[in-house]
């Protein structure tokens, strides 16, 4: 039986605080994400999706409540000491990556995460054949930029780069943060793929924020409805093979 990885309680964050634009983006959250969830998340502009990741990501404080990683409290933890168990794709192909360092290199720096991070070019000679390997799984031909800068790869490469490089060095937790919206349709499609496989051949818990209606149906085992900072809707199971996306639309009707 899955076990929860991690939790969420009654977690409310304020943003602005003392000012005249004070506001409550997340209002008592309760989430339970177990081990090996896919987890899907819609929701309109505003509605909290990345104040989630944010919080999530220790990136961004909490004013109430708690946050549990397999059963010890993070509440506290900083963005640097959650790397050591959670990974994080941008929408921003340039954010994750080292542009001025090679493909291999920046794949040997993801070995590192959580870590005090050195490259040694002996470690990178020895490693080269299995990144390239998992480049290749990325069916853009990454595999054959390997000694390229990495800010002169194509922007789906770089993405695809963000997302090996995530998931090098297993995650107990995956953030996807729209990370294919700035890709065009052909190239979004191809990382998706990719996503799903590299997520369901290592088992991976995941959470992706997409606005796509499709996409949050058709990938993951669970779909979240965020709006106006709670969890309006948590379909999962057959009641996610179910939806359709004109009923998840009335999902965001007042």
């Amino acid at each position: 039986m899955s076990k929860p990885i991690l939790e969420l309680r009654d977690v409310q964050t304020v943003v602005n605080k003392g000012t005249a634009n004070e506001t409550t983006i997340l209002k008592g959250i309760n989430l339970t994400i177990n081990e090996g969830d896919f987890i899907t998340i819609v929701g309109t502009n505003g509605a909290g999706k990345s104040t989630l990741f944010n919080v999530i990501g220790g990136n961004l404080g909490v004013d109430a409540g708690q946050i549990l990683h397999s059963g010890v409290d993070i509440t506290k933890s900083s963005e640097e000491q959650r790397t050591a168990f959670l990974a994080r794709v941008f929408q921003d192909p340039k954010l994750g990556t080292a542009p001025r360092m090679t493909v291999a290199e920046n794949m040997l720096l993801a070995t590192k995460r959580g870590e005090r991070r050195h490259l040694v070019h002996r470690q990178l000679k020895a490693n080269l054949a299995r990144f390239t390997e998992l480049a290749a799984t990325m069916n853009n031909g990454l595999e054959k930029r390997m000694t390229t800068a990495t800010g002169a790869l194509s922007g789906g490469q770089r993405q695809a780069l963000s997302f090996l490089m995530a998931t090098l060095k297993r995650p107990d937790i995956l953030l996807l943060d729209e990370h294919t919206a700035a890709l065009d349709p052909h190239t979004s499609l191809n990382l998706l793929h990719a996503t799903n496989e590299r997520i369901t051949h290592d088992h991976l818990t995941a959470l992706m924020i997409t606005h796509h209606l499709e996409d949050a149906l058709t990938y993951g085992n669970r779909l979240l409805v965020l709006q106006n900072g709670q969890i309006k809707a948590d379909f999962r199971g057959p009641e996610k093979q179910e939806l359709t996306v004109e009923k998840l639309y009335h999902y965001f009707e007042d």
